[in-house]
């Protein structure tokens, strides 16, 4: 399969699961070692076609982002405390993303903890989904600061391959009392400030690895991560507010025996 076709699948498949508890770098991570793809950037391919998916929440959610902008000029109680949360949610990965780096890279390239993290984060999201059942908390603004905090420390779970950015974000959401809806939102809102540090972060640690590689191949998955991301979003919501994330939970579970499989088999 030539690179270029690599690339476009491997943007998709970022689009697809950026936003769905499913771990969007462990299908990365899979996927790239299915198709034998090695594009010599350190790893940071994947990071920063992840900011791709990340920029269509700013472009799905602008009217939001700009009424919230607008209130911070009076600083109106709503704004403040969206922005407040969001960077409480943000700021434990960026912590421990920034002294952890080395240790998070090598787990980049260990599919089998992928498979596990996959089985396992599976079932968690079966087994919050069962016990949360009150609802404390129905919009990002209502939350309050112990809440944002706390989500974003289980947010650092994510920085194992396979756990799911997002998935993390919403179980913790969930076993904190956010509503289902909004869990998913806050997980969209906080990936802005987390994918963009992340992405910063890669190009600061990767950037000789990075002018060696293939940036056509960044550009072309960072472009189609974005389409495919902003037409995923919605549906996304839909399935959440009328299913719940057991679906989710299901396919995880059935892709993470199936690549333990494949592993076991090479």
């Amino acid at each position: 399969m030539n690179d270029l076709l690599t690339v476009v699948l491997l943007g998709i498949v970022e689009g697809l699961t950026e936003f769905i508890p499913v771990s969007s770098t462990g299908h990365l991570v899979l996927a790239g070692a299915l198709l034998g793809f090695k594009d010599g950037s350190g790893g940071a391919f994947d990071i920063v076609i992840q900011l791709g998916a990340i920029l269509s929440v700013i472009v799905l959610y602008w009217r939001r982002f700009w009424d919230v902008a607008v209130g911070l000029f009076g600083w109106k109680d709503g704004p403040v405390a969206f922005v407040r949360n969001i960077l409480l949610g943000f700021l434990p990965s960026a912590v421990i993303g920034a002294l952890a780096y080395k240790f998070i890279k090598a787990m980049l390239g260990a599919p089998s903890v992928v498979a596990w993290a996959l089985i396992l984060g599976g079932i968690a999201i079966l087994v919050i989904e069962k016990m949360t059942k009150t609802i404390q908390t129905e919009s990002v603004e209502g939350m309050n600061w112990k809440t944002a905090l706390g989500i974003g420390f289980i947010q650092c779970l994510s920085m194992i391959p396979g756990v799911s950015r997002s998935g993390a974000t919403i179980m913790g959401a969930l076993l904190l009392g956010v509503e289902r809806k909004t869990a998913a939102e806050f997980s969209f809102f906080v990936a802005v400030p987390t994918m963009m540090g992340a992405t910063a972060l890669a190009l600061y640690k990767e950037g000789a690895a990075l002018a060696a590689a293939d940036i056509s191949n960044i550009a072309i998955g960072f472009a189609i991560s974005f389409v495919v991301a902003a037409a995923v979003i919605k549906g996304f919501l839909a399935i959440v507010t009328r299913y719940g994330f057991a679906p989710f939970a299901w396919y995880r579970i059935v892709v993470g025996i199936a690549a333990l499989i494949w592993l076991n088999a090479l």
